[in-house]
Order: C-alpha cells, then sequence, then structure tokens
C-alpha cells in the first residue's frame, strides 16, 4: 500500500504538508505531472490541486520530460535535480519519471480552484508548514 506526504502550495507562498495513504493514496497513483486531483484526497473538499512535481524514496526528483514511473539517468543542461554554476555545464542525473508511482514518497501540488471553505477553516486554523 502506498503513503504519500502531499505538499499543497497557495498562491500567497505557504505550504501546507499532508500525510496520505489508503484510499486516499490510491487516488494519486498513476496520475502524471499537470494532472489534477480533488481535494478531497487530501482533507480539501472543493479544492481541486494540480500536481507540479514530486520525489521519491531516495531523493530523486520527478522529470515532467520523462514518461513512465521508472527512473532515467539523463544528460541535463538545467532545470529538474541540477542547477549548472558554470555557463555550459552539464551533468547525468538520475531522475524519476512524470508519473506517480508506489516508490514516489513525495508529491508537491499547487491549487488549481478553491473550495466554500478556506484552508485555515479546513485545518482548524492551524497551518503546517
Amino acid at each position: 500500500m502506498a503513503d504519500f506526504q502531499v505538499v499543497v502550495g497557495d498562491d500567497d507562498g505557504t505550504a501546507y504538508s499532508f500525510e496520505v495513504d489508503g484510499q486516499d493514496a490510491n487516488r494519486f497513483i498513476g496520475r502524471a505531472i499537470g494532472e489534477t486531483v480533488d481535494g478531497d484526497a487530501v482533507g480539501l473538499p472543493g479544492y481541486e490541486l494540480e500536481i507540479t512535481g514530486g520525489s521519491d524514496q531516495s531523493g530523486r526528483p520527478m522529470h515532467g520530460d520523462i514518461n513512465g514511473a521508472e527512473t532515467a539517468a539523463i544528460l541535463s543542461e538545467g532545470g529538474v535535480g541540477f542547477n549548472p554554476t558554470v555557463d555550459g555545464e552539464r551533468k547525468r542525473v538520475t531522475v524519476r519519471g512524470a508519473e506517480v508511482s508506489e516508490d514516489t514518497r513525495q508529491i508537491n501540488a499547487s491549487i488549481v480552484s478553491r473550495g466554500e471553505q478556506s484552508i485555515d477553516d479546513l485545518l482548524g486554523g492551524e497551518d503546517d508548514e
């Protein structure tokens, strides 16, 4: 059974962290970066979330250009998984595909549409940053 930590980013820069397992975690499996998920999966009824990235149990980031959920070694000029320090620098990095699988441990998401209640009201006035 899969379990994830879902980090939901708000427009104002606030991040909320949720532990998701069981049936709610199954809503994320098979989804790819850029797809939307119902906010009920993390306890935000009426909200819609877009998957923006994530990482696996080894800390490898999800890369939107890699299909599937497998790992791949790519020659990167910058972006996800590598920040060059010199102009023209390239490096081979191992990244995870864009699809959420049971190997995924953290999922990053952003809010696409809001529900009736604010997040603070749904969480009881606390933010889990």
